[in-house]
């Protein structure tokens, strides 16, 4: 919950958390927006300044985006990808826990599995208490739908895979979204492009064989720009270079 892709509480390691659930201060995600200075101060290894940057650090997470609040409940199969989808698609937890598993599907790759694993997690009590108790502490964060700068890559597709010089695949994945392009995370024959940084993973080799347009960032960049014409869809072609 406390993650650096999740609700980024830093601070917030294995060592506290121990202390916190032994000495019963915490017994689900809720309560950490409810931990007392003093208390947090008396543990092993803590000073009142070295407490109150923790609650600091915990107040602040009140400000994290849905998906990483989605990530961080810890659904099965429900990774970062997975909960900017999510998050994307119902804009709040109350539309989320409110979705049907056919609702569910319709959400771009999430499948029955996934679906069931959602719906399952939101129809436990305990869950859906838990998630009321965070709401009345002020994590209630909502999508806002952005509209994109442009069209560009309208109708393209694209798949990222290893690392890129310049920027994250997150980053790379978010001038997609914001000029009119769809991002995700498997190959397919109706891919458009799959961006290759260094060390790739089987991406790269699904790309080359099902014939997947590849791109390096300098490629991706002109893309961006304008510099090279736009594919909707996969055309055989195995490269851009």
């Amino acid at each position: 919950f406390a993650g650096r892709h999740a609700m980024n509480i830093d601070g917030l390691g294995e060592k506290i958390v121990d202390q916190l659930v032994d000495r019963g201060m915490v017994k689900d995600f809720a309560d950490l927006y409810h931990l007392d200075l003093e208390k947090v101060a008396a543990l092993e290894r803590r000073a009142e300044k070295s407490a109150q940057n923790l609650l600091d650090e915990i107040e602040s997470s009140k400000k994290t985006s849905l998906a990483r609040l989605i990530y961080a409940l810890g659904m099965r199969f429900v990774g970062e990808r997975t909960g900017q989808l999510l998050a994307e698609h119902f804009g709040s937890t109350t539309a989320l826990a409110a979705a049907t598993e056919e609702q569910l599907t319709e959400v771009a790759e999430v499948g029955p599995v996934v679906a069931a694993s959602v719906a399952e997690f939101f129809s436990e009590r305990a869950n859906r208490h838990v998630i009321e108790r965070l709401r009345a502490a002020g994590v209630n964060p909502r999508h806002e739908r952005v509209k994109p700068r442009s069209t560009r890559l309208a109708g393209a597709t694209f798949v990222f895979t290893g690392t890129l010089p310049r920027r994250s695949r997150e980053e790379a994945g978010a001038e997609v979204v914001a000029n009119g392009g769809k991002v995700v995370s498997s190959v397919s024959k109706k891919t458009s492009y799959v961006v290759v940084g260094a060390d790739p993973g089987s991406k790269f080799d699904q790309a080359k064989s099902l014939g997947v347009t590849t791109l390096d960032e300098d490629q991706f960049d002109a893309l961006l720009e304008g510099k090279l014409a736009v594919t909707p869809a996969s055309t055989g072609k195995k490269s851009a270079a």
